[in-house]
């Protein structure tokens, strides 16, 4: 049995300006403004062994603040501890911040150390993540969303759909959900005959649509063969998104803005999704999404993960049943590392743990940084 105790944690904030400013649904509609950084806190691990690790969270638009502070509050509760014992450890931290619940920033700061002690224990065993926890696959069928968004205008989506497929990526997202839907189907027939069969064609309405709408949108949209409309109702509306699903032959998917693996589980309970699509950085890390996965695979669900493929490649290589991974290449800035695509998949390295380093760059970014040690 080793002796080795976590010794240091770095926690630190740091925000990736995007390219251009990115808009959904949620913008046309009014409730949100374009999206312009994505905020990350990122817990960094030292080992009185000398071993390290990086784990990270996210926040888009408001949070990375809170994130950063709640991380803070929390993290001297490691010290000491065995990195080992990742199931405890996520239970102390849960304590440790009882006041605010097990769901939301105290989930998602959680998330970041839960991660860093996964990618340190994969390490130590010489072993990618997905080797540890029990692969499935050496590889994941992939598609791009960062192509679609409606503030991208429509030849350029086309531009976007070439460039995906030339760079061996499987599928397409495009984003719908504006007020008008026929401005909706206007650009999914076009990205649909652009596409012309080569890869998979999904649509993500961002929860902006009624049960009235979706339903319509949904009929409307059943000839294009999607792998899955994504978000058609209200993250929480279980029971609106069991009713389309039970009124559609498309598959409905969705799952990415819940905080926690308890609410998914109404998501489950309903038979509200046939393909669910958590996030491991908000549902509290690489230990909450493992038990997610047996409650989903259990009902035979499809599985999508949202974002952070650098994370979820490894964790959706472990699902017994064919899934997908999102492909982003935003979060390219912060690690060293790149993912490799081909054939319409993402591909498992053979480098350790999650297999990926801090850039430059990534430091650069940091607007505040703290070491607790011992």
């Amino acid at each position: 049995m080793s002796n080795d105790r976590i010794a240091r944690l770095d926690i630190s904030l740091a925000f990736l300006p995007l390219k251009a400013p990115v808009s959904d649904a949620k913008v046309t509609t009014g409730r949100q403004k374009p999206l312009t950084e994505v905020a990350f806190l990122f817990v960094e691990v030292e080992t009185s062994e000398g071993r390290s690790s990086l784990g990270f969270s996210y926040s888009k638009r408001a949070g990375g603040p809170a994130l950063y502070a709640h991380a803070k509050e929390i993290a001297d509760n490691l010290l000491g501890e065995d990195p080992s014992d990742i199931q405890r450890l996520w239970t102390k931290l849960v304590w440790a911040g009882a006041s605010v619940g097990r769901s939301g920033v105290a989930t998602q700061a959680i998330a970041a150390f839960d991660n860093a002690l996964w990618d340190l224990k994969a390490k130590r065993a010489g072993l990618p993540l997905a080797k540890l926890l029990g692969a499935h696959r050496d590889s994941v069928a992939c598609y791009n969303t960062s192509g679609g968004f409606l503030s991208t205008p429509l030849e350029e989506v086309l531009d976007n759909v070439e460039a995906s497929i030339a760079a061996g990526i499987g599928g397409i997202k495009i984003k719908v959900g504006q007020p008008d839907g026929r401005a909706d189907m206007k650009r999914l027939e076009a990205v649909y005959k652009q596409i012309d069969g080569r890869v998979a064609l999904m649509v993500d309405a961002n929860q902006q649509w009624d049960r009235a709408t979706a339903l319509r949108m949904g009929r409307s949209m059943e000839s294009f063969g999607l792998v899955w409309i994504e978000e058609p109702l209200d993250a929480y509306d279980a029971e609106g998104h069991a009713a389309l699903a039970a009124a559609l032959d498309t598959p409905i998917a969705s799952g990415e803005m819940l905080a926690s693996v308890a609410e998914h589980l109404e998501l489950i309970r309903l038979n509200a999704v046939d393909i669910i699509q958590p996030d491991a950085p908000r549902v509290g890390g690489v230990s909450q999404f493992m038990r997610l996965l047996t409650l989903a695979d259990q009902r035979g669900l499809g599985l999508a993960p949202h974002f952070a493929m650098e994370i979820h490649l490894h964790l959706a290589a472990t699902y017994p049943r064919e899934p997908w991974v999102e492909h982003f290449d935003w979060l390219d800035p912060l690690f060293n590392e790149r993912q490799r695509i081909e054939g319409g998949r993402m591909r498992l390295s053979d480098r350790p743990g999650l297999g990926v380093t801090l850039s430059d760059q990534a430091r650069a970014w940091t607007v505040a940084r703290e070491t607790f040690a011992r």
